[in-house]
């Protein structure tokens, strides 16, 4: 079953003029007593009593923003969702309210725009209806009294005046339901974001959330790594030391008559045994290496340097000890670093700075190669960028043809 538009606009005609009229009545007789208790809030702030009147005039505008926002989802069925009001139910959540955005915008709305924007709706939609509906009649009057038709000009001038009259009058209640619904639906586009909530108040609670929620998937996450490079370490990589020493035993004490089949066997297997746990160690300081637990990030960035084939030097001044997460993220930064600079720069020699102060960390990768590196060229420092955005920090990479290149990274300690 469809339905006809104009038909739908001819039931909704009465409320929207209903709508635009009642605001617009109550919007001018309410905005001189908010701009009285205004004056008396701010004229006598300096005693109790102007903090009274700043008490009435915040309740009087938060009542006609509720009244407003009734109105419009009684006589128009939409629906503006209030703004949250603060938690503390007593003074305090009055003097939190007018260090809120929303708390100066119903003001504004009660005291300036509703009387002027619906004021003027008001007024012409009444003149629309009411002036339409007198001048349409203009007939009906002339017959009332005649002496309209002997008015100086002849009686065609006068004929003529009723006549116009009456088309303009008509044309006006023609329009009158147009011009209700034009002037409601501009005050209801007025109404949401100065009565309700703007969307990014909306959204806030949500990023909030979320924020929360990524931390927390972030944290287990790296909390997974640390349990299973404890898992390894004293699990597959305990039982692949006892064997790697077990076949160095059984290859010492081969004895010298034995088949040359049975001592080549034991020495690959020995040989594979130590080439095993080094990858195994590897694989295990790459999940999440202990002495950044245990003794902090300075100490575990030494080791990096050290293995560096590249000569690296390293600076490291941190004002407090970050959290493990950002521990981790600037360690994998640093490796993989140095791990790009051994394998594609060509440098001779590299620099690590990390510094930090209770804003940020900072991680910064210099060296004197060739330079070309680019963000997006290869999946290392795509790995890192994301690893870095997971805590909302930047990863930016300095590295013109010819070198030198450098590699910074910042991480919110917030986060």
């Amino acid at each position: 079953m469809t339905t006809n538009p104009s038909r739908t606009e001819r039931r909704l005609a009465p409320r929207q003029t209903a709508y635009v009229v009642l605001g617009g009545l109550v919007a001018t007789l309410a905005s001189p007593l908010l701009w009285t208790l205004a004056g008396l809030a701010t004229g006598l702030l300096v005693v109790v009593v102007g903090v009274a009147f700043g008490g009435l005039l915040l309740a009087a505008s938060e009542g006609l923003s509720r009244w407003h926002r009734a109105r419009a989802e009684a006589l128009l069925g939409v629906v503006v969702d209030p703004p949250v009001a603060p938690a503390e139910p007593d003074w305090r959540g009055w003097i939190a309210r007018l260090g809120r955005a929303t708390t100066w915008r119903q003001l504004a709305y009660n005291g300036v725009v509703a009387p002027v924007v619906l004021g003027l709706s008001a007024a012409l939609v009444a003149f629309c209806w009411g002036g339409g509906l007198v001048l349409a009649s203009s007939p009906l009057w002339a017959r009332i009294g005649p002496d309209v038709a002997a008015q100086p000009g002849g009686v065609l001038q006068g004929v003529g005046r009723i006549w116009f009259a009456t088309a303009f009058g008509v044309g006006c209640v023609v329009l009158a339901p147009r011009v209700a619904r034009w002037a409601a639906a501009l005050d209801v586009a007025i109404m949401r974001p100065m009565l309700g909530e703007t969307r990014g108040e909306q959204l806030s609670p949500r990023v909030t959330a979320l924020e929360q929620t990524r931390a927390g998937v972030i944290d287990a996450a790296d909390a997974e790594r640390r349990r299973i490079e404890r898992d390894l370490h004293d699990g597959a990589q305990q039982r692949l030391t006892s064997l790697a020493l077990n076949l160095g035993m059984a290859r010492s004490t081969l004895a010298p008559d034995a088949p040359p089949e049975t001592r080549r066997a034991i020495e690959d297997a020995h040989d594979e045994a130590k080439q095993a746990l080094a990858e195994l160690r590897g694989f295990v300081r790459g999940l999440h290496p202990a002495v950044l637990d245990e003794r902090g990030l300075d100490a575990a960035l030494s080791g990096i340097v050290a293995r560096s084939p590249v000569p690296t030097s390293l600076h490291v001044l941190l004002a407090v000890r970050p959290s493990r997460t950002l521990e981790a993220i600037a360690y994998f930064v640093v490796s993989e670093a140095l791990t790009n600079v051994a394998r594609h720069s060509g440098a001779t020699s590299a620099a690590v700075r990390v510094t930090s102060d209770r804003q940020r960390l900072v991680v910064e990768v210099s060296d004197n190669g060739h330079g070309g590196a680019t963000v997006g060229a290869g999946t290392g420092l795509t790995g890192l960028t994301h690893r870095v955005a997971a805590v909302d920090g930047t990863l930016t990479v300095t590295s013109p043809e010819g070198g030198p290149t450098m590699l910074r990274a910042e991480l919110p300690c917030a986060s």
